[in-house]
């Protein structure tokens, strides 16, 4: 019959383990089943019994819900049975924070809705979900009427983090998390130089590229339930396989000199060789003609003898 039904007395079977809460809305999201109103009756009634389940079981089960076929299915029957405002507090604050513009739901759907339309890849698909959970507490109407919500990355960043620790999650996992969700606003557009570019790849990070554009394509699926063109994030990407091909320095391990060179030519190791390095890596990010070993140090004892040599005497006083 596709129904998800407890045996016997609901009460009885959520009371022996509070975890088949979960399991049942688990269970009806993999299999696109309903539950059985009884069932659902039980589950609100004995909802409190969530609180005597370990973070590790119910974060399991979590995991389970968001790398189902349609995840926003497991999640609005966690709140349909009241389970999700005590499992995601962060998440369900968003419960009725309209947004404007492209935008068709409030804020919790459309989170839910982004998962649906991320990769089944359990660190995207937690940075969909959590991606906006800043936004209840950033929003802000201007006296035009406008809504918004800058810098709601930061706080929903934060938010996650709080969230992913008490489901004691990996810190790995957390890390990635965190790291997409704090640079999913990108604001790419043809204008950008070389340059920026490649400060964007240093930001996000070679390894989290992927990942971060399937998060904003997820995001943009999110505003109205539909795929939407991703135009932009192609061009951005194949802008950035450009400069991939040519090998430019992204990283200070890039230089064409490590901190042995600079040592050698004179430059204490320390924290000033790290002002130093971070300045060439800066110089060869405008211009990538200068990432060569003899005009490095040059550069390197310009710029240490200009700015940093008067510090150096500073504190050895």
């Amino acid at each position: 019959a596709k129904t998800v039904r407890a045996i016997g007395v609901p009460e009885e079977r959520f009371r022996e383990d509070g975890l088949r809460l979960l399991r049942a809305c688990r269970f009806a999201c993999q299999l696109a089943f309903s539950i059985d109103e009884r069932t659902l009756d039980g589950m609100i009634a004995c909802r409190a019994n969530i609180a005597h389940v370990s973070a590790e079981r119910i974060r399991d089960e979590v995991n389970k819900i968001l790398l189902s076929p349609i995840p926003s299915a497991g999640f609005l029957t966690m709140e349909r049975v009241q389970l999700l405002d005590m499992v995601l507090p962060e998440l369900s604050a968003c419960r009725g924070v309209e947004q404007y513009g492209n935008h068709l739901f409030d804020v919790l759907n459309h989170s839910l809705f982004s998962c649906d339309g991320a990769p089944a890849v359990l660190e995207i698909r937690l940075a969909a979900l959590f991606h906006d959970v800043g936004k209840p507490a950033c929003r802000r109407e201007l006296p035009n009427g406008t809504v918004v919500f800058h810098e709601h990355e930061k706080l929903s960043a934060q938010l996650a983090e709080t969230a992913l620790r008490r489901l004691k999650y990996p810190r790995a996992t957390e890390t990635t998390v965190t790291h997409l969700i704090s640079n999913h606003m990108f604001a790419y557009s043809p204008e950008w130089t070389d340059a920026a570019v490649r400060r964007f790849v240093r930001r996000v990070g070679k390894p989290h590229l992927e990942s971060l554009f399937a998060l904003r394509i997820a995001d943009g699926y999110g505003m109205r339930r539909t795929p939407v063109p991703g135009r932009e994030i192609d061009d951005l990407q194949r802008r950035i396989n450009s400069i991939l091909r040519k090998e430019d320095a992204i990283t200070v391990r890039d230089l064409a000199v490590n901190g042995n060179d600079l040592a050698g030519a004179g430059i204490p190791k320390g924290p000033q060789m790290g002002l130093v390095l971070d300045f060439l890596l800066e110089t060869v990010l405008d211009d990538p003609a200068q990432n060569e070993r003899h005009a490095l140090i040059g550069l390197a004892m310009n710029f240490f003898n200009k700015y940093l040599t008067g510090k150096q005497d500073q504190s050895s006083r």
